[in-house]
């Protein structure tokens, strides 16, 4: 295991460098003359080349990224060229947000997609169809629409809820909860559905297998099978498929938090990345990336425990 976790971090870091080396070289050759940005049109060619000297631009491509990549490996990002903050500060007033509206919608939509698949795959009647419905439903209306509906409605119509952020760095738990509600709830409505399907399949598989036929034999329980054996068996599947969600969460979350007005990377990814400014940018990559990595590792785990063939392979 320990072997296996190695190996699965050294092949994290491979692609974190990869990643990295990508994201520098395309930025630089789609961000045109970034001094000229930040000192203004009206700077004289003096002032934009003292400004270049200053960000190392006059360097080569390569001798700046070897740069970068050497000071990112202890943990210092740089600064924004655009406002002076320090990368790893401008993350790590962002990052709480994001994370903490991602991983609460996953815990949602894990519980109650396993919850509807297992009720869809044992019934196969009215609740099967409602959620195949709705499966083809989600994955039709995006999950901004959900959004603009959900802020529309409970937020402006029926003030439910506070239609633009409230969280700041000392803000109570309430304040976090009613900001953080409506966004859960749309990114819950637009994946559960997803989840249970995948949910459902995975477990209509394996009471489709003589295991099952042998455990109610033997007296077992038709809910001790399904919770304790059948569910256990098909939840590798299950969290391949939420893994997946929570990646694509990651990259949805832009827009999310521009509906809402949270404080989160999604908002500061864009501005960053309009503005070519290259260190946040190559943060939040960075960040991302390495977010990626751990989800696979940590589903990679929890599917060699629930699973023996794959603690074995």
């Amino acid at each position: 295991m320990f072997s296996f976790i190695l190996k699965r971090l050294a092949s994290g870091l491979v692609v974190l460098i990869t990643v990295s080396a990508l994201t520098f070289f395309l930025l630089y050759f789609s961000s045109g003359s970034i001094a000229r940005n930040i000192v203004g049109d009206q700077a004289s060619a003096a002032q934009v080349a003292a400004k270049e000297a200053e960000l190392g631009l006059d360097q080569p491509l390569i001798v700046r990224y070897l740069s970068w990549l050497t000071s990112a490996a202890t943990g210092d990002f740089g600064r924004s060229w655009f406002t002076s903050e320090p990368v790893t500060q401008a993350l790590s007033s962002r990052i709480p947000v994001t994370m903490v509206m991602v991983f609460s919608a996953m815990l949602f939509i894990a519980v109650i997609a396993a919850l509807l698949g297992v009720a869809a795959a044992v019934k196969r009647g009215w609740v099967d169809r409602v959620v195949q419905v709705a499966a083809i439903a989600g994955d039709a209306i995006p999950g901004f629409v959900i959004g603009i509906v959900l802020v529309t409605f409970l937020a402006i119509q029926l003030k439910l809820f506070p239609a633009t952020s409230t969280i700041a760095p000392d803000a109570s738990a309430d304040a976090w909860i009613l900001s953080l509600a409506l966004p859960v709830l749309a990114l819950v409505l637009n994946g559960v559905t997803g989840g249970a399907q995948q949910i459902r399949s995975a477990v209509i598989k394996q009471l489709e297998r003589d295991y099952v036929r042998t455990l109610r034999s033997r007296g077992f329980g038709e809910g001790e099978i399904i919770f304790k054996h059948v569910l256990r068996s098909a939840a590798p599947a299950g969290l391949t498929v939420l893994s997946l969600q929570l990646i694509g969460m990651l990259g949805g979350v832009v827009i999310i938090e521009s509906i809402f007005a949270l404080p989160g990377i999604g908002p500061l990814a864009v501005s960053s990345t309009s503005q070519g400014d290259l260190p946040v940018v190559m943060g939040v990559v960075m960040y991302t990336v390495a977010v990626v990595i751990v989800v696979n590792l940590v589903v990679d785990l929890l599917n060699g425990w629930l699973n023996p063939k794959v603690r074995v392979s």
